[in-house]
């Protein structure tokens, strides 16, 4: 079909339409052709899979659950929350550690923001393999590494991606923290040095509850100190539905001295 005119570039535009890729958006989400178990396919807001070295965001009201999932065994999800219409409270990643006395995320763990108040809630985990300490990869070490790391080559870094997700919220550069990231592990040597310890192999998923409304960006990326010498992303699958924030009555709201004060500061403007 010629598109040297502006009449045959409409047809041809028009021609894709149902056209599907394995990576894309599913709309209306609850044409997801395999929802969770026990969740109503009406109850899905969010249903995409995203490309390795792709990026993706969305607005998720109190109560989503989110739930990722590494289809291939080599996704790496970077991960950044802001609280919606107060992007200003943010991930802390290092609150996150600190508050809560583990850098290892897994089930029970609660990613607080920069006000001590829970951002999300990690509800499910059949991974294990994530990491608060690296943060995401950058334009100029992926150059480095693999000789292009721009968002639309063919090794983008993950801050290069955050920095178009954050644009369609109206953030930039400087509102870009640093990141977590699930799928690819890290540990942390006695002597200060990192071990790369990779995947839990292919179907592996984490859930997370939104404990206040969540803007909610991700890249993903190859991580950052993944030792292979080329660039490895699989794709990541992302649902969300609507669900239930946590409660007083809920065992995260007790779990900690610290998790309970964040949860009482967390209700404090949630009532």
């Amino acid at each position: 079909m010629a598109t040297s005119t502006t009449y045959g570039a409409r047809e041809h535009a028009r021609a894709q339409e149902g056209t599907t890729s394995d990576t894309m958006p599913v709309l209306p989400a609850s044409d997801w052709p395999t929802p969770p178990d026990g969740v109503d396919p009406a109850d899905l807001v969010w249903a995409e899979t995203v490309a390795g070295g792709g990026y993706t965001h969305k607005a998720l009201a109190r109560g989503t659950e989110l739930r990722l999932t590494d289809l291939a065994g080599d996704a790496c999800a970077h991960l950044l929350l802001y609280v919606e219409g107060r992007p200003w409270e943010r991930l802390n990643v290092a609150d996150t550690v600190k508050v809560l006395w583990n850098a290892y995320l897994g089930e029970g763990h609660l990613l607080l923001s920069d006000q001590g108040r829970v951002l999300a809630s990690v509800v499910a985990d059949t991974s294990g393999r994530h990491d608060t300490v690296c943060g995401t990869s950058t334009l100029r070490r992926n150059t480095e590494r693999y000789g292009d790391g721009s968002p639309h080559g063919p090794a983008p870094a993950g801050r290069e991606l955050f920095t178009l997700a954050a644009a369609k919220h109206g953030l930039g550069r400087r509102d870009l923290p640093p990141s977590i990231s699930f799928f690819q592990g890290v540990e942390v040597e006695p002597d200060g040095g990192l071990t790369f310890t990779g995947s839990a192999g292919p179907g592996a998923s984490v859930t997370l509850r939104a404990e206040m409304p969540l803007v909610v960006l991700i890249a993903n990326t190859a991580h950052p100190v993944d030792p292979r010498p080329a660039y490895t992303c699989t794709p990541l699958e992302v649902l969300a539905w609507r669900a239930r924030p946590t409660g007083p009555d809920d065992p995260l709201w007790q779990a900690s001295p610290e998790g309970r004060r964040a949860f009482l500061n967390t209700a404090e403007v949630t009532r």
